[in-house]
């Protein structure tokens, strides 16, 4: 069973790790200094991360059972690779019985850019062929499910709300298409150190608050339909 924690004086042992993009990347993050490692691969990242992970946890003089929480990127991205990390992280959090929070690339990169909880944002991060992954916040919350949209066919009558924000990939594109208030272009760095910051945020305003941190299980972000194409055969038929 999964520990729920109560504030103890002291600041968490969070173990971040993602694998959504063409890279493997794992920090360890405390009170005592942060590491990281971060290597850019597209493939083999089920291979790479275990290890990688131990590395971490070794350079900073931890173990698994130093840990207190398993924060994971959970996308959007590559779905082998958002399978790889959420599916590691659902289990390590089981093994370990510590809390398990699944950080969207949305939310790492708001944190990244300090923009708190504005009451209109436009998040966007790159996605293949041209396009992005947008997502609209308000008050630091979404309002609707992330889409994929074409930079370079965005709609003519695209209209944001009054004093939007637009932050990341082809800021300045999407805040000039919609009549956006500001940008702030540019994309996430150190995701896995952000990922590591975000969850202990949220470990903090759960306890200032009183309440014993129990994130849900985290759960792949899939915005767009797999690349893998129908099978051409007809399914088998099934006798009775």
């Amino acid at each position: 069973m999964t520990r729920a924690f109560e504030r103890g004086g002291y600041d968490p042992n969070i173990l971040a790790f993602d694998t959504s993009m063409p890279h493997c990347t794992g920090t360890f993050f405390s009170d005592s200094p942060r590491y990281e490692i971060t290597e850019q691969i597209a493939r083999g990242q089920a291979e790479r991360l275990m290890p990688m992970l131990e590395a971490v946890l070794a350079h900073s003089n931890a173990d698994w059972k130093s840990l207190d929480v398993i924060a994971v990127g959970i996308g959007p991205g590559n779905f082998t690779g958002i399978r790889i990390s959420v599916a590691a992280a659902r289990g390590l959090g089981l093994a370990l019985g510590i809390p398990v929070l699944g950080v969207s690339m949305f939310d790492t990169l708001r944190y990244h850019f300090g923009v708190g909880d504005g009451p209109s944002q436009i998040v966007s991060l790159p996605a293949p062929r041209g396009q992005a992954y947008v997502q609209h916040f308000r008050n630091g919350k979404p309002t609707a499910e992330p889409t994929i949209v074409d930079l370079e066919n965005l709609p003519n009558d695209l209209q944001y709300p009054v004093n939007t924000v637009v932050i990341g990939h082809a800021a300045e594109k999407l805040s000039l298409a919609g009549h956006a208030s500001s940008w702030m272009d540019g994309a996430v760095e150190n995701v896995s150190l952000n990922i590591a910051k975000y969850a202990d945020a949220s470990w903090n305003s759960a306890h200032l608050d009183g309440k014993i941190w129990t994130p849900e299980r985290p759960v792949p972000l899939y915005v767009r339909a797999a690349d893998a194409a129908p099978p051409r055969d007809a399914p088998p038929v099934i006798l009775q």
